[in-house]
């Protein structure tokens, strides 16, 4: 076995240690196909998502107060909004983009992978590493951070939380068509 097909091996019977612990179920089919072919293999992937985050400037366990992977609703949102007053810390809320990393046998395969994601309109698309294996991270740009609970208090009204579910869901909207597309044109 080459030594690509060993890596891609390795990596693929490996438990998944994502928040969730398993493929986001709008990005597994794209994973899969992905993962078919013998030039390339996913390392990391997620289909975008939103969160409810201690406002905390290092990473570390147990940031994640809440964490939506499919489309918000407005009840749900206040509802864990009051909840989270009760931690005392400060919170912000996330909607992050899909991004996937995924790691190509040549340099030729990374661009035709490039290529590809352009066209179902990832903006933001490049190699990220050539040490070991050469890894293509697709991100897409549709994003929103801010601070949401500051010193006990939600800092936005039920109107602006409606406009933050209505946007969010846009962009999580928009996020999964870019992954139908992509998959469509592998």
């Amino acid at each position: 076995m080459d030594n690509f097909l060993q890596q891609k091996h390795d990596i693929l019977s490996k438990n998944d240690k994502s928040s969730i612990g398993k493929w986001d179920t709008k990005i597994v089919k794209l994973c899969r196909k992905i993962n078919k072919s013998e030039n390339y293999y996913t390392t990391s992937s997620c289909s975008g998502r939103a969160a409810l985050i201690i406002d905390e400037t290092k990473k570390q366990k147990g940031l994640f107060i809440k964490l939506y992977h499919n489309l918000l609703e407005f009840e749900d949102l206040k509802k864990d909004l009051i909840e989270a007053k009760k931690i005392k810390k400060d919170v912000r809320f996330k909607q992050e983009a899909v991004i996937l990393h995924v790691a190509c046998k040549t340099l030729n395969d990374a661009v035709k992978l490039l290529k590809k994601s352009q066209l179902a309109g990832w903006k933001r698309a490049g190699i990220i590493s050539t040490g070991k294996r050469i890894v293509v991270e697709l991100n897409s740009t549709e994003k929103l951070e801010f601070p949401i609970i500051e010193n006990g208090k939600i800092l936005a009204d039920d109107y602006f939380l409606k406009i933050i579910v209505k946007k969010s869901n846009e962009n999580l909207k928009k996020s999964w068509e870019k992954i139908e597309k992509l998959e469509k044109l592998i």
